[in-house]
């Protein structure tokens, strides 16, 4: 009887005949309970977060108040991905109803789902008759002490996550955050990563943009502890059925948050009936060394070289080729790539963010009758992809054109990386061309300000924890000579990013003659590396300290450490998550000795434990299916034979 009562109240947590209004995960370690006009969210018996007020209101509907619970109901993600952390994605919850009735008898329903590891939820209205969002109620409260890693809002989302205790933070300003105001921060972009108690995580993001809709960012302007959602400028006009985005908190342990797929879970199927055109790739990139490059055949053409002699499939004509020099047009430079089998990929302003003094082309794009022609051109010269830059934020405008650009290229077979733009919120499940975003403080800034020498090593062993958890990031990594500012990350630490960094197009940042110079083993590596990956699995690590990340392709397992501390560190390595039996490795680690960077080797088993420089590296490919027996060590410098073999 007690346990036909409990399949009954599946979720439901039940104290004599009192019953709390409670929705548990399918495996009990996560629970959301409804308090007064708070819902309390736990792990285990451990407080994660208390959202402290909820609701939704337009111009026509306020005041909502609760009616009722309803029982609930189980829910199951089961889906293929074309990139990502993995191809295969499952997650099982349940799904509660809290219902709500407006002032006017009109409902409310706010969606809760928990999951295994996490929780999702989503407000459902009905009976619009052209309203306009109002404001949203959604208060997520983080009391003061609790470490989080929050990045300052910005349209780019191109910020660091420092570390901090506390909701009042000097904002910074100038060209790339150079600068520390004297005012406090009180706008914070996603994903927002705390740590409410010693051994649990909870990362804040947001889900499923559709349509009629806005993103959202957090906002703590009245009290530092309450982090508001506030969607952005909706002007659109409702009528009928209508809900928000998923607003999202992953929860568990750093490897609950780093392998979740819950952002995708949550998000609408592939809208993309034919998929096998989509193709992945490593491409070779112009800007970090040449920022007005793409305009110069003469520079193109050494990338598209390079393409070739590495075997990249891509090579990503930038910004500006509107205006060739010297007779040259870009049809010459897309004729060259193709001659030498490198897929062009092109690069288009969307002339709805930075316009004035911005780089070309422009308006292309905006108008659906000029987009057509435009992506026609591309798919009829053989251009297999589009980067699309400089958008102005998280509007409904936005949302909505970003979705427009999406289809349209699919249509034409283009894949897409959007720059400039807002982070990644699902899209690259619904609309699988998305291959990857920006929405990150990058390589790129080396060629900006000075600010990020000092700060890269910390920042690069954060983003694994906070944006790149949501989705495919264009971080451009690797980078082993210096653009207009000196790197200080070693050469093992740079060449771990092309793994550590999930990305569908992984663009490579060095110039030609520095990759080309590379031992022969480091090229093959950058010619063989995946960008879709099995599986994914986090081997250890802290935000800001250091990282361990195990990435399946096939039989071989890349993994990827960086240290991100200015001191030598020493990491234990913990290898039972990929259940090996046996395994021997090739590694690619630092020397220390600046004439000679590379410590290239071969190892019969794996190490309990492994030394990092200071903003050091390394890189692992284990080969489940083993090597020879024979142990065969190459010490590598900066020449292109990487010594005895």
């Amino acid at each position: 009887m007690y346990k036909r009562f409990l399949s009954i109240c599946i979720g439901i947590a039940c104290l004599g005949s009192v019953c709390a209004q409670k929705v548990v995960s399918p495996n009990g370690k996560l629970s959301v309970e409804k308090q007064g006009d708070a819902y309390e969210v736990k792990f285990g018996d451990k407080k994660v977060v208390n959202i402290s007020a909820v609701g939704v209101t337009t111009s026509g509907k306020e005041n909502p108040t609760f009616q009722q619970m309803l029982k609930p109901k189980k829910v199951k993600a089961d889906y293929q991905m074309l990139s990502g952390k993995r191809l295969h994605c499952t997650n099982r919850g349940n799904e509660a109803v809290f219902q709500y009735q407006y002032a006017d008898g009109s409902p409310l329903r706010l969606v809760m789902r928990v999951y295994d590891d996490g929780i999702a939820f989503r407000y459902e209205l009905s009976g619009l008759q052209d309203e306009k969002l109002k404001d949203e109620q959604t208060t997520f409260i983080i009391p003061e002490g609790t470490k989080r890693w929050i990045q300052q809002w910005s349209d780019g989302y191109e910020g660091f996550f420092p570390l901090t205790t506390t909701g009042s933070v000097k904002a910074t300003g100038g060209f790339g955050g150079s600068q520390v105001l004297e005012k406090y921060n009180t706008h914070w972009g996603y994903p927002a990563l705390i740590q409410p108690a010693d051994d649990v995580y909870a990362l804040i993001s947001e889900a499923n943009i559709e349509r009629r809709q806005s993103a959202s960012s957090l906002k703590n302007e009245g009290d530092a502890s309450a982090y508001k959602v506030c969607p952005d400028v909706n002007e659109v006009a409702l009528t009928g059925d209508w809900h928000t985005p998923w607003r999202v908190v992953i929860i568990g342990s750093l490897a609950d948050v780093v392998e979740s797929t819950l952002i995708t879970d949550v998000s609408e199927p592939s809208k993309i009936e034919v998929t096998n055109w989509i193709k992945p790739g490593v491409v070779s990139w112009v800007y970090w060394a040449y920022n007005h490059g793409s305009n110069d055949l003469k520079i193109i053409s050494k990338y598209v070289d390079m393409a070739q002699k590495m075997k990249l499939p891509y090579v990503l004509i930038d910004a500006e080729w509107d205006e060739f020099k010297n007779g040259a047009t870009v049809e010459d430079a897309i004729t060259y790539a193709k001659l030498l089998g490198v897929k062009p990929l092109i690069w288009y302003n969307s002339s709805v963010g930075w316009v004035d003094g911005a780089p070309g082309p422009k308006f292309r794009l905006n108008k659906p009758e000029d987009r057509e022609k435009e992506f026609h051109w591309c798919d009829s010269v053989g251009i297999k992809g589009v980067k699309i830059d400089f958008f102005s934020g998280d509007n409904q405008m936005n949302m909505d054109y970003c979705i427009d650009l999406l289809e349209s290229a699919a249509k034409h077979h283009l894949l897409v990386n959007f720059h400039g733009a807002t982070i990644p919120r699902g899209w690259q499940r619904t609309y699988p061309n998305l291959l990857s975003t920006e929405g990150v403080y990058g390589a790129e800034w080396y060629n900006n300000v000075p600010t990020f020498t000092n700060k890269a090593a910390a920042h690069n062993a954060t983003l694994p924890f906070t944006r790149n958890v949501i989705g495919p990031m264009d971080y451009t990594p690797c980078a082993f000579s210096d653009s207009q500012h000196p790197h200080i990350t070693t050469h093992a630490h740079e060449l771990a990013l092309t793994v550590l960094f999930e990305s569908g197009l992984q663009h490579l940042a060095d110039r030609p003659e520095s990759f080309l110079a590379q031992p022969n083993r480091v090229q093959k590596f950058l010619s063989d590396l995946p960008t879709v990956w099995d599986d994914t699995k986090f081997l250890g690590g802290y935000p800001g300290e250091y990282v361990v990340m195990a990435r399946r392709k096939g039989l071989l397992w890349y993994v990827a450490m960086i240290n991100g501390s200015d001191a030598d560190r020493t990491i234990s390595l913990d290898w039972s998550p990929l259940k090996l039996k046996r395994a021997k490795a090739k590694v690619f680690a630092d020397s220390g000795n600046p004439t000679m960077p590379w410590d290239l080797s071969e190892i019969e088993s794996l190490p309990s434990q492994i030394d990092l420089k200071p903003r050091g590296g390394c890189v692992m490919i284990i080969d489940t299916n083993m090597y020879p027996t024979s142990t065969v060590v190459v010490r590598g410098g900066g020449g292109g034979g990487g010594g005895r073999r």
